[in-house]
Formats: C-alpha cells, structure tokens, sequence
C-alpha cells in the first residue's frame, strides 16, 4: 500500500507513539486524521471518541472520512491500563478496571477495525487487489505477563488473537489486518516513571541496550503498510525483550 496520497486514521493520535507515527505519516504525503479523547499535540483533522463505544466510533469516521479521502490506512494505538495484585491484603484489580481495560484494548481494536473496514470496502483497489491496511498495537505482555498485569495481558492478549480470523475474513476485499507487539518504548508516561521496577524493565532490553524510541514504531508502521506480505500476524518489536515474573512487593506501596 502506498502511503503518498492514502486516507490514514490514527486512533490514539494525540500523543506518544501514535502522535509520532501520525506526524510521519503525513509528512510522508498521507491525508491523516486522528480519533482520540483529545487532540493533545496534533494539530491537524481531529474527532473525539472513545474507542470502546461504537456509536462514538462510527461518528468520529464518519466526520473525519470525508476530509481525508479514500481511507486506506488505519493504526490504532490507542489503550489503557489496569495493574496491580489480585488477591491479598494488597489487592488492587477490581471488576471494574478489568473491565474498562477490556472495553478500551479489545473490543475498542475491534470496533476500530471493523468501522475502518467497513469504509474500506468503499474504495477501489489498487492495481494488487489491495484496499486497505489495519494495524492494531498490542504490548509484549500479552505474550510474557509480569506479576501485576493480568488484566493488560488479557486485553492485548484478546488483540492478538483477533488479528489472524480478522486478516482471513478481510482477504477477500483486499484488507491486510497486522498487529505491533511493542517491548518498552520511551513514551512520555514510561519515561517520567520511576523506581525499581522502572530500572528493572529497562534493564531487560537486550540490543539496542536502552528502551525503543517512537521513531522505530513509526519505521515498523511504514514497514507494514508497504509490504503486503506482512498480513495476519503479531509483529515483536521489543529488542529481545523477554519479560520475567517480576516481584508481587513491587505493587505493595
């Protein structure tokens, strides 16, 4: 898929990983809209929504659509957390959080997906049959939960399993569904966090020795979009980042 002259909508646009990989895209001649609760540090055509409520959904892409064109390209970064023990005097997972992780994480990518497919199957292909590229974000954790993290690891865990049934339904209109496992990335909130599992995390990057830099997730987004043989599958891109059982007294505080 070529990026030059395609619709892009970036869900979680305002900030971190997805304000970058917004700006790169446009910079690189796309027509970008983002989908957030605020507009943050993008400063082009912006809809409020969030993303686990469908009808909020449906009307962000349909006022963001037109300005765009024909929309080719959807990268959703957008995602919320809940962590913290389980059981215990120390308990801090609640129903509700759980909940609200899932809401946002899971079924959010997959309102995303299926508004932006939906909108897809309006366009024409291109001269390879192609229509259109969704790329969902999903986190190492899913793979390697830390003690702490069994509500994040079940949601973007829910991501990772969609994206296979998701890219084999799409095939046949030409939609390419693909998913980013990152490791840890120096996004503003991880990089003002502090204390020992913080250096823990960071410790466990194996080459480059330092946390990914928002410029390499939008080099793996720019990856995916031009090479159509990357569908259906779960991308790592942690720099051999394993992640280990962490300790249950690091929730404690």
């Amino acid at each position: 898929m070529r990026i030059g002259g395609s619709g892009v909508i970036v869900a979680g646009g305002g900030s971190g990983l997805g304000l970058v990989t917004a700006t790169r895209l446009r910079d690189a001649g796309a027509s970008v809209g983002v989908l957030d609760l605020q507009a943050g540090g993008w400063d082009g055509a912006f809809a409020e929504a969030d993303v686990a409520d469908e009808l909020a959904v449906g009307r962000a892409f349909d006022r963001l659509v037109p300005a765009l064109g024909e929309l080719r390209i959807l990268l959703n970064t957008a995602g919320t957390g809940h962590s913290g023990l389980s059981v215990g005097p120390h308990r801090k997972v609640t129903a509700a959080g759980f909940r609200r992780v899932l809401e946002v994480n899971t079924l959010g990518s997959f309102l995303l997906a299926q508004a932006a497919a939906e909108r897809m199957l309006a366009g024409d292909p291109d001269d390879q049959g192609e229509r259109g590229v969704i790329i969902n974000t999903s986190s190492i954790v899913a793979m390697e939960g830390q003690i702490g993290t069994a509500a994040y690891a079940a949601a973007k865990g829910g991501i990772d399993a969609m994206t296979l049934p998701l890219a084999r339904e799409f095939a046949r209109y030409g939609i390419r569904v693909m998913t980013i496992a990152p490791g840890i990335f120096e996004t503003p909130m991880f990089s003002n966090a502090r204390g020992p599992m913080v250096d823990w995390l960071r410790a466990q990057v194996q080459f480059p020795e330092r946390p990914g830099e928002a410029d390499e997730f939008a080099d793996a987004v720019r990856a995916i979009v031009e090479n159509r043989m990357f569908n259906g599958t779960v991308v790592r891109l942690d720099g051999a980042f394993r992640v280990p059982a962490g300790r249950s007294d690091w929730w404690e505080d």
